[in-house]
């Protein structure tokens, strides 16, 4: 059987990119090359292998069952590689890479980690944001905290605390003798702040018309208001007096405890998302994640963050 030619690392790298992004323009921008040096490259190993990768459109490509196989693979090998070159070259590296959405670094995990940090001083921590599923071999990240309705295929999740919502505001804005809080209805002569996380896509999320609703209100405009791209702008927006927001019970329970925010009404709904540490399957047992871990289902537990 005649040997194969040595695989062209370059092509299998952006035929990675441009199988991610779904596009030669996109998968450019990432390795700072052309499109054109993208499209040059995926032509080259279509010729390696002697299959077609993508089936390419006026406006767009998309992956053949051959590519999509191939991707699968690759998308694996690269992160392996990745993470096995960063683990070699960075000496200084924090014990844990910890991704969590921008929200509950800021509101929840933000102000306990001191906490983590006086119980395990010989454990760093390094705090990345975002809300995409979690690419542990790629990105390197030990755990991930993920707010979702759970199900999560192919790694190992846990719930960590549920998130039931309500709304807050203010102290200044419930305290308005012009324009009171006293009931539902009385929204009206308020601004509604809005966040991208709730209702439409996301099924089961409340949202304000699910809220409205469930109180009877009938007189308020439940799509008025401002849309915020994070839940920690839209609760952000409310600390600062702007309107009234749909809180989170974890990511506000530290605001209301120190009379940043306040409940100007008691309805609560159930939330079918919720927050969950997400780890990797079947990885190896590590006492630094071990720790990390144990340490996030305390503080869940109903141990408050303190005040000072």
């Amino acid at each position: 059987m005649k040997p194969r030619q040595p695989a062209p690392l370059n092509a299998l790298r952006a035929f990675d990119a441009a199988a991610r992004c779904l596009s030669f323009q996109a998968a450019a921008g990432q390795l700072f090359v052309t499109p054109a040096a993208v499209s040059h490259q995926v032509k080259r190993l279509e010729a390696y292998l002697g299959v077609q990768l993508f089936h390419r459109g006026h406006r767009a490509i998309a992956l053949t069952a051959e590519g999509q196989a191939l991707a699968a693979s690759l998308g694996e090998v690269f992160g392996l590689l990745d993470l096995a070159l960063d683990r070699a070259t960075a000496t200084t590296s924090a014990d844990l890479r910890v991704s969590t959405m921008e929200s509950f670094a800021a509101k929840w995990l933000a102000p306990r980690l001191h906490r983590f940090h006086r119980d395990h001083p010989e454990r760093r921590i390094r705090i990345e944001t975002g809300d995409a599923p979690a690419d542990f071999a790629r990105d390197g990240i030990d755990v991930a905290i993920r707010y979702g309705p759970g199900g999560y295929t192919g790694v190992a999740a846990e719930r960590l605390v549920d998130a039931p919502v309500f709304p807050v505001c203010a102290p200044s804005l419930a305290g308005d003798a012009r324009r009171p809080l006293a009931i539902p209805d009385d929204l009206r002569h308020h601004t509604l702040l809005h966040d991208e996380s709730a209702g439409g896509r996301r099924p089961g999320v409340p949202d304000w018309p699910a809220w409205l609703q469930a109180t009877g209100a009938t007189r308020v405009d439940a799509d008025r208001g401002p849309v915020f791209a994070s839940i920690y702008l839209a609760q952000e927006a409310a600390v600062a007096g702007h309107g009234v927001a749909l809180g989170l019970a974890p990511l506000v329970e530290d605001d209301l405890r120190r009379g940043r925010l306040v409940r100007p009404f008691d309805r609560t709904l159930d939330n079918a998302y919720a927050f969950w540490i997400v780890r990797r399957h079947g990885a190896d047992a590590n006492p630094a994640v071990d720790a990390f871990c144990r340490w996030l289902r305390k503080e869940a537990a109903g141990i408050p963050a303190p005040a000072d």
